[in-house]
């Protein structure tokens, strides 16, 4: 994701072909009686969602109007990735990032990573129907927090979105980076219910991380990168430190990027056929968290498209496979699925900056089977009425079915991906401003299920944003 109102330049070229195939079965339209229709807020009574009959929702923290944290954090917005934990009582430690983008004085108490940076994680408290009980800044001084991954060793894994620093010209806002103290673009570990060390971990990488998904069976972290101007890669790391001994993950290890055998730079970004499959390997980054030239207080000689592809440019000079902005993942099934946003369309004509993002679709769902060492399209969306721009996925148990939060230019649904290809709608945004104006294209984002499966907590991300928690009958939907 990215702190801006990119909907103005995405494009509006619908991907070719038709259906979809998940596990199997062509893509169907939801069942008879699960229209979605308007129901009021527990808050306040306010509609700002339609839900399928039986469901209900409770809203926190609108910045529309200032909060302010229990620890004091005036909290600032554009809510993103999150994660929960089991808490005491049946409550839920809900994680949340927070996409802030810019130098400027970091919020929060403790002592940022970087005191000239101003994006947070913040830790709530919350009961399974959103009512709030306690809240805290977790982690302080980053930049653009995406998304994440949930550890079986009880932490987060927060991503920051960006290369920003001190070493870097300035970004896509043509704000200095000057300001800055400290280098970006990093994952940081922050324990569930507690606070991070601010110390990153650098050898996973410096570049534009978007989402992560740990892999228990191989102990392997998956990371996926969305470079809004040129193509992105799907990287893992391998720690040199077993974490779930040492009850951490340490910062050492090796960062690879994902190449398609006998196919070197093989274009994903473009149409695909549902199902398509691709044997898989991997090539080693030597230089995976670089540190660029630079004098303190003067503007630096790298620019900022030259930092953000550094990274990636190392696999792809080895053959790393080419994919659209690639944004949300999620461990289901044995599989890692993960979103190419505006994947499955044709391609890109040049290798310089794209102004409306890299890729010319709606959207692709891919399955990469580490143990077969396969990935798979899974879904590609034959045009925005079917899918939008999926960003953040999330699941909620073994049946396999992909929550799915849009970020179009349109109406804003929340989407299921049914194991048999069905697209199911869960949820329409239909915020409407205290100045009356409609918000219905403000993006979900965030989308996690409580511990027991029976919440699904999920963003409107933008400076005024709020968190819903939203239960209902799951099983009728098939999620």
């Amino acid at each position: 994701m990215r702190a801006i109102d990119r909907r103005t330049f995405i494009r509006g070229a619908a991907a070719a072909g038709a259906g979809g195939l998940l596990l199997g079965g062509r893509a169907r339209a939801a069942p008879p009686g699960a229209a979605l229709g308007p129901v009021p807020d527990l808050r306040d009574g306010e509609v700002r969602l339609h839900l399928p009959p039986g469901f209900s929702y409770r809203s926190f923290h609108d910045t529309e109007q200032a909060v302010t944290l229990a620890d004091g954090t005036a909290l600032p917005g554009f809510h993103d990735g999150m994660a929960t934990f089991p808490a005491a009582d049946g409550n839920v430690w809900l994680m949340r990032n927070h996409e802030v983008n810019g130098p400027g004085p970091a919020v929060g108490p403790g002592e940022p990573y970087d005191p000239m940076a101003r994006a947070v994680t913040t830790t709530v408290l919350t009961t399974p129907r959103g009512v709030v009980l306690d809240s805290f800044t977790a982690l302080n001084g980053t930049q653009m927090n995406c998304a994440g991954a949930v550890t079986p060793w009880g932490t987060y894994i927060a991503c920051e979105e960006t290369v920003n620093g001190p070493d870097v010209g300035p970004d896509f806002t043509g704000v200095s980076n000057v300001p800055l103290e400290r280098p970006h673009g990093f994952i940081f570990e922050i324990p569930a219910g507690g606070q991070s060390n601010r110390v990153p971990i650098t050898a996973a990488g410096r570049f534009a991380h978007e989402a992560a998904v740990w892999d228990a069976r191989a102990g392997v972290l998956y990371l996926t990168e969305d470079n809004f101007e040129f193509a992105s890669g799907l990287f893992r790391f391998l720690p040199a430190v077993d974490p779930l001994a040492a009850g951490e993950l340490a910062d050492a290890g090796r960062l690879q990027m994902l190449r398609v055998a006998g196919q070197p730079n093989a274009d994903l970004a473009v149409t695909q056929a549902n199902g398509a499959t691709y044997a898989v390997e991997w090539v080693d980054i030597e230089d995976p968290a670089p540190a660029f030239p630079h004098t303190p207080g003067e503007p630096p000689p790298t620019s900022n498209d030259d930092a953000i592809s550094y990274v990636g440019n190392q696999g792809r000079a080895q053959g790393a496979a080419l994919f659209s902005r690639l944004e949300g993942a999620v461990w289901a099934r044995g599989r890692v699925y993960f979103a190419a946003t505006q994947g499955g369309g044709p391609a890109e004509a040049g290798p310089g900056p794209i102004a409306n993002g890299f890729g010319n679709g709606n959207g692709q769902i891919w399955a990469l089977d580490p143990r077969a060492e396969t990935l798979t399209c899974v879904f590609q969306s034959p045009g925005p009425a079917v899918l939008d721009l999926p960003d953040n996925l999330a699941v909620r148990d073994n049946r396999g079915t992909i929550v799915i939060c849009e970020d179009g230019p349109n109406d804003n649904y929340v989407r299921a991906l049914t194991r048999d290809g069905s697209i199911r709608d869960l949820a329409l945004n239909r915020l409407v401003s205290r100045t009356g104006a409609t918000r219905f294209n403000d993006e979900f984002a965030g989308a996690a299920f409580s511990p027991d499966g029976g919440t699904l907590f999920v963003n409107i991300h933008s400076t005024a944003a709020l968190t819903f928690a939203i239960w209902g009958p799951w099983g009728r939907l098939g999620v």
